[in-house]
């Protein structure tokens, strides 16, 4: 059984760490505990603002500390980071290329139990298309870390997405985790079709990877952290390798990880695709997000499914 664990606290954890330099301030919209940024409130307070539940208030005060020197990170779910504050963000933030970290919680259908208005189902998408923000996606508590502590070393906006519940472990280990924003990770070799995956699919495609191995079609994955700045260079060299896409992401097909491949590979490397997500739908209340997923289809079967239906294509 893979070990599940929350990206939550790995992050807060990472935060807290990140918090040694003393530019770096935190920033609240009222849900500190369920963000984990109260670790890094806990030890440094004079650092730690609660701005209530005023984001777009919170996305200003946080631009005009960057302007002065401080890297804020602001938090809040991923459906109020995103759609709430999203002309805060566009003016305020990436206009003038505002140093803000943008942390983004409960994002995708993780917030089951709370219905569609809590599941950010194109949040990815919305973020992606504003001009000098930087999108990223982890898949497991390792690459959590990683991504905090990229996204504190880069300069400008950036947009990082968090799940809600535990999931499975990717990685063995931070050491086996590389990270580098931009730059995706291939985790397994093939031959037939590329398998594209960012945050929670990640793990569903390395499973249905070894199926789609049991039933005869060889598979290469992508974890594909960073949704933008996109890794072109690993997708087209896949794609020509294999002749065939599927990608895999909680987020709507529309405009995301699905969308951005689609982009690529119909200007530089026409190939079969499939994009498994989200089929333009809201999210829906449920008792545990696997309920969800398995309603909108992002599931192994789904994912093995999806490959041999563009390696049969690719054969035509």
């Amino acid at each position: 059984m893979q070990k599940m664990m929350d990206l939550r606290d790995a992050y807060g954890e990472e935060l807290a760490e990140i918090g040694a330099d003393p530019r770096v301030v935190v920033l609240d919209a009222d849900l500190s505990h369920s963000n984990k940024s109260d670790v890094f409130g806990a030890k440094y307070p004079e650092r730690f603002f609660e701005a209530g539940i005023a984001e777009a208030n919170m996305v200003g005060v946080a631009a005009g500390l960057s302007l002065v020197g401080f890297v804020p990170f602001i938090h809040t779910f991923s459906v109020f980071a995103v759609w709430r504050v999203y002309d805060q963000i566009r003016v305020s933030v990436c206009y003038q290329n505002a140093n803000v970290k943008v942390v983004g919680t409960s994002a995708g259908l993780s917030d089951a139990h709370d219905g569609a208005t809590h599941q950010s189902v194109d949040d990815l998408a919305l973020a992606r298309v504003l001009p000098n923000m930087t999108v990223v996606n982890p898949c497991d508590c390792f690459e959590v870390r990683k991504a905090a502590r990229a996204v504190y070393e880069y300069s400008g906006p950036v947009y990082l997405r968090i799940v809600r519940m535990p999931v499975p472990l990717v990685y063995a280990s931070m050491e086996d985790c590389n990270f580098e924003l931009g730059k995706a990770n291939v985790l397994g070799e093939g031959a037939d079709v590329t398998l594209i995956a960012s945050g929670r699919a990640v793990s569903l495609v390395v499973k249905a990877a070894d199926q789609a191995r049991n039933e005869g079609v060889s598979a290469e994955v992508l974890d594909v952290h960073t949704i933008k700045p996109l890794d072109q260079k690993a997708i087209i060299k896949s794609a020509k390798k294999t002749g065939a896409v599927v990608t895999v992401e909680e987020h709507s097909v529309i405009g995301a990880l699905g969308g951005a491949v689609a982009e690529v590979l119909g200007e530089s490397c026409p190939v079969p695709m499939k994009r498994v997500g989200i089929i333009d739908r809201f999210g829906e209340s449920a008792l545990d997000w696997d309920e969800l997923l398995n309603a909108h289809g992002i599931t192994v079967e789904a994912v093995v499914e999806a490959a041999e239906e563009t390696v049969k294509r690719k054969k035509k």
